[in-house]
Formats: C-alpha cells, structure tokens, sequence
C-alpha cells in the first residue's frame, strides 16, 4: 500500500475532524459506513483521483458530516463552530444567486409536478401532464446550474442550513425523532414503491385513455431512475434533483387516487343523503341514472302550454329535493364523450360521436378518433292537447209538491 494519502483517506480526515465533538466510538461506526461508498466512488473516479472530484460529487467534508450529522440524529456541533463552517462556506461560495436558482428551482418543479400528477390522477386525464413543457425549461435551468456549480454552494445556503438544523433538532425528540427514524428507514421500500405506482398509474391511464400510451416510456424511466438514484442519494447529493422530482410526482398521484375514490364512492353511495336525489340505475360509464318504465332516461324535455320547448328547467321531486343526473360534454382532443359534471338543470345537448366534422371528414379532430358533437336542439315537436274548462250548467227546477193521499183524506169534506 503506497504511503501517498489516497483521495478517501483525506476526505474521511476531514469528515473525522469535523466530528471531533462526537464520542470516538460512534465516529468510528459513522466511518464505517460510509468508507464503503467513498471506496466505490474513488474507483468510479478512476486511478489517482484527487480530493476535489470528491468534493465535486458529495460536498466538501464539512457539509458532509453534517449531513451525517442529520441522518443518524446525532447533535450539532456548538454554536461557535456552526458559524465557524457557515462563514467559510459563505467565503468559499460568495455568489449565492445562482445556487438559490438551482435551489428553488427544483422545488418549484417538484411542487409542480405533483400537483399535474394529482389533478391526472384525480380527473383520469392524462391530457393535464401536458404541464409538464410548461415547468421542463425550469428543471433544466436548475439541473444546469447545479451541474456547473457542484452541490456544495446549494449545500451551504442559509435556507438548507437552517433546515438541517431543524431536522437535526426534530431527532432529538422522543416522539418527533421516532418518527424521522422510521421514515429513514423506509427509504428503501419507498423507492421500489414509487417505481411500482409509476407503473401501475401508467397502465391504468392507457386503459381509460389509448393515447395515454405515450406517456407510458416517460414513467417507466422515472420509475427505474427511481430505483437506481434513491440509493445512491446519500452518497451523491446532486441525486436530489432526480429522486425528489419523482417522490412529489408520485405523492400527487397518490393524493389524486384517493381523491378519485372518495368522489367515486361518494357518488355511488348518495343515495343515503336525503338532500340529493339518487337515480336508479348506472348507465355505461358507471355513473347513476334514471329510468322510467324499465328504460334508462337520458334527457328530460319540457314543453309549455303553446308546445313551445323550455331551454332551462330544473327538476326535484316531491320532497324539494334536486333530481340529480351526470352532465357529459365532448372532450375536442380526443373526440370522446366525458362526464363534466352534475345537475338538474334540463335538457342537456346531446351527444353525437361519429359523426362528420365541419368539412365533411368523419375521422374528426386527431385523424382516428370518431368527431364527438354537441345539439342542444330539441329532436322532436310535441303537440300539448288543449284542455277545456267544463261550462257551468243550470241546477235543476225544484220539484213540485202533490197532494198526498194522506192529505187529502184529512181535508175536510164539502158542504152542501
């Protein structure tokens, strides 16, 4: 073994001076644990890497083992040594702009991700990832400035400073520190579910919507870039702005799923609600109808006493209460029938699907799909019957009263 101190080794010097409050013992098994990944790492780097590429890969040795510090809930070190590395960071790093970009940038995206992924989720359109061209020049701007720059500068931000602290703080509660525990030790398991539910959100999209297949290679990479990077994060930080992108995405996806299964559930079951008119049957789609005579009512027509259809009329029944029926409209990209609401308000347009567009070309807006089409006109003419009021009639003469024999036997007789 050569004497010339090997890239590792001077790092693992600097990280064991930077937690030199720490009992011997425990630095040792921190060591321990990471000596592995940086031995890996430097073989990655090639024969005769040097301090800096490690430097450039996870942070300076400092920020490393406050990392360290956090993720194995040990204290912080005093405060005067807390401002001591804060101020050589700050001297080291002088231009903060640029790392705040990178910064904010992936959390602006991440937020944004899973807010597109709950509202597909939630609304089973994969149409609302489209979103995700909107927010890609941000997460490129970000991932540049990182790459350029190197995680450290980011690492040394007050703002990420001030956040391990409040994890590191958060550990040291019974209650709070169990719970961090317990999350860290889900990390494994969590990267292979994110992969599970990218992949099953993909196939379940396509099965409602074919074009959704597009989108299917898309969360199949961010599924297997979960899977590789989340073990690795430790090691490399720079690895954040591909795990945290992902986990936000799959947590929206998540909240959208159960949002999508309360209204689902909340509709089939509303008939226990006594404020809500529950119809009788579902129709194609799974959502409530009405039926009358053993048919299945789509639209309800009314008519006033001239034959004159009405254009607005909102329906309840004898207790006041709404009768209630799924509204559908056309979605114009993909030429389908979509449910867009609920209400009572009567008659609906109705919905044509393959049907001729304007120029005459059945294959509709996308070239394959059938044209869907809207009429609000009514199909028919109705013919009210007229009704007449009864006219009044004379009551019948009074009966006049004849003698009876009675009477006249108690007349008296004539005289002579």
């Amino acid at each position: 073994m050569s004497d010339k101190p090997t890239a590792v080794r001077v790092y693992l010097a600097r990280v064991r001076t930077a937690l030199a409050d720490l009992p011997a013992s425990e630095i040792e098994e921190i060591l321990e644990d990471v000596r592995p990944h940086l031995a890996e790492l430097e073989a990655e780097l090639g024969e005769g890497a040097r301090v800096e590429a490690l430097i450039e890969r996870l942070g300076t040795p400092e920020s490393y083992a406050a990392e360290l510090r956090v993720s194995g809930g040990y204290p912080q070190p005093s405060d005067d040594a807390t401002d001591a590395t804060q101020v050589l960071a700050t001297a080291a790093n002088p231009g903060l702009g640029k790392p705040r970009i990178a910064l904010w940038g992936l959390v602006f995206c991440a937020v944004a991700l899973a807010l597109l992924a709950f509202g597909a989720v939630a609304t089973g359109d994969p149409d609302a990832l489209l979103g995700l061209l909107v927010f890609a020049p941000v997460f490129l701007v970000s991932l540049m400035l990182l790459l350029r720059g190197g995680v450290e500068p980011v690492l040394a931000l007050p703002e990420v400073v001030w956040l391990r602290t409040v994890l590191a703080k958060g550990r040291e509660h019974e209650d709070t520190g169990k719970v961090l525990r317990y999350l860290g030790s889900m990390k494994p398991a969590w990267w292979v579910l994110c992969a599970l539910v990218l992949v099953a959100a993909g196939l379940l999209l396509v099965v409602r919507h074919r074009s959704a297949v597009l989108l299917l290679p898309f969360l199949f990479v961010m599924g297997a870039a979960a899977i590789w990077a989340g073990p690795r994060v430790r090691g490399d930080r720079r690895l954040l702005w591909v795990t945290v992108p992902v986990s936000a995405f799959v947590i929206g996806g998540v909240l959208g799923g159960f949002g999508a299964a309360v209204d689902l559930l909340s509709s089939r079951y509303s008939y226990s609600d006594a404020s809500v008119y529950s119809s009788s049957s579902p129709d194609p789609y799974g959502n409530d109808q009405l039926t009358y005579g053993g048919r299945e009512v789509e639209n309800v027509y009314a008519f006033d006493a001239e034959g004159k259809p009405l254009t607005e009329v909102y329906l309840y029944d004898e207790e006041g209460r709404p009768i209630t029926m799924t509204r559908y409209g056309c979605e114009r990209s993909s030429g389908s029938k979509q449910k867009i609401g609920e209400d009572n308000r009567f008659p609906r347009p109705r919905i044509e699907q393959g049907v001729t567009d304007d120029r005459g070309n059945y294959n509709g807006y996308n070239g394959y799909r059938a044209a869907c089409r809207e009429d609000a006109g009514v199909p028919f003419s109705a013919a009210i019957p007229k009704v007449t009021a009864p006219t009044a009639t004379a009551p019948p003469p009074s009966p006049t009263p004849t003698p009876t024999s009675s009477s006249a036997q108690a007349s008296p007789p004539p005289t002579r």
